[in-house]
């Protein structure tokens, strides 16, 4: 027989090997997450930023829209970025269910 301590105790442990654990990989998945959507975000602005300064460079733009055009192309990259990762995600979704 077992006495009510070592009941008690086998209880807590397996109360914390059942919700802390997952909790601790719950963690970890979602700062991973956090931290790739993060470093993606950060790298798609630097395209945008890319492309704006590169379309400020060339000489093709003349006219009234010379000095809109390329941040109209820098939004378009953006829109453009926005889809492809918006497309990956519901492809990613489908594998997983």
């Amino acid at each position: 027989m077992r006495s009510p301590q070592e009941i008690q105790r086998m209880l807590v442990d397996y109360a914390k090997q059942e919700t802390i654990s997952p909790l601790k990989a719950l963690g970890r998945y979602l700062g991973l997450g956090l931290a790739g959507s993060a470093l993606v975000g950060i790298g798609i602005g630097f395209i945008a930023l890319g492309v704006l300064r590169y379309t400020q460079t060339l000489d093709a733009f003349g006219g009234d829209w010379s000095g809109t055009l390329p941040y109209v192309f820098s939004l378009a990259t953006l829109v453009l970025a926005i889809v492809i990762c918006m497309a990956l995600l519901v492809r990613a979704k489908r594998k997983v269910a």
